[in-house]
């Protein structure tokens, strides 16, 4: 059960994978490169943002698909991670995503499958699983779309959601973005390039980019969360809010924007203040990339990182 008294949050992960992660000295052209360190993560977006959540304290549902033999291993990896874990069975495999961080020169590598087929009867069924548990709190729909969903599902999710006066989050990018920000979701969380793809054209200053979300404001979203890596983000609504991550020595960046929305959704769920929530956000995802592959941010990091985080809100 989500606590008792607590705003319902569920997670929706349509594509999940078990993240590999391998720290190698330097990737050479036909030469093996023999790992220093490798790792097996639970992975998604939607399951990294259930994952935040747990350390926060907060208790969600992760709804995610899983299949064959690498969907077997994902349950296992799973365990412990989030609170309540709701997986739809698929034909086919589960996919495995790789991560490779080179030492010398530094650089990451990431390398994305595809994912197993969801069928219309299933993704309808998820559908009404994902409204049934999301009540009139909060889902969040994120990641990329298997084969078989079309690019206008999570704007019909969120116009479904709308009705029965529940908030979406959407950290999607593309057309499935596009036509989220046309059903007026709760919040979306473009970085600047997934923003720049929006819009139309490039946005190489904050103030531009704080315009354009101003814009996609105008159109009817809630709240707009633009990550720009390790300057920050911004939060744009009815007000604005620029915030300045804390300094940290970076192992990997992956995971970190999803422990940005699960920051945003802890603080909102719990009814903070805007300019709280993007300082929980900015603190969370900069924990992340103090870890290796894709581990979150330990929570004992947080009241320090916090303290650093800066936010200011725009007149």
């Amino acid at each position: 059960m989500i606590f008792s008294g607590q705003t319902p949050i569920v997670t929706l992960t349509l594509n999940p994978c078990v993240d590999v992660s391998y720290d190698v000295p330097q990737l050479l052209a036909d030469q093996k490169a023999h790992a220093l360190a490798a790792r097996l993560d639970p992975g998604g977006n939607g399951i990294n943002v259930a994952r935040a959540l747990s350390r926060l304290h907060v208790s969600a549902w992760a709804c995610a698909t899983v299949a064959g033999e690498i969907g077997m291993l994902f349950e296992r990896l799973l365990r412990g991670q989030v609170d309540h874990p709701h997986l739809v069975r698929l034909d086919g495999e589960t996919r495995i995503n790789a991560t490779l961080l080179q030492q010398q020169p530094r650089a990451q590598f990431e390398v994305s499958a595809p994912g197993p087929t969801i069928d219309a009867a299933t993704l309808k069924r998820i559908t009404a699983e994902v409204l049934a548990l999301a009540g009139s709190g909060y889902a969040v729909l994120t990641g990329s779309r298997t084969p078989g969903v079309a690019a206008d599902y999570y704007a019909e999710l969120t116009t479904a959601l709308r009705a029965r006066n529940a908030r979406a989050v959407v950290d999607s990018a593309g057309e499935a973005l596009a036509q989220a920000v046309a059903a007026k979701p709760f919040l979306i969380k473009p970085n600047r390039y997934e923003l720049e793809q929006l819009i139309g054209h490039a946005l190489p200053t904050r103030e531009e980019v704080i315009a354009a979300a101003r814009v996609l404001h105008e159109q009817g979203v809630e709240w707009v969360c633009v990550s720009l890596g390790a300057q920050g983000a911004v939060l744009v609504g009815d007000e604005v809010f620029v915030g300045t991550s804390p300094e940290v020595e970076v192992v990997s960046t992956v995971g970190a924007g999803d422990s940005l929305v699960g920051g945003l959704v802890a603080a909102f769920a719990r009814d903070a203040n805007p300019a709280d929530a993007l300082r929980l956000g900015l603190a969370c995802g900069a924990g992340t990339s103090t870890q290796p592959g894709t581990e979150l941010f330990n929570p004992a990091q947080l009241p320090g990182l916090m303290e650093r985080a800066e936010v200011k809100r725009l007149s």
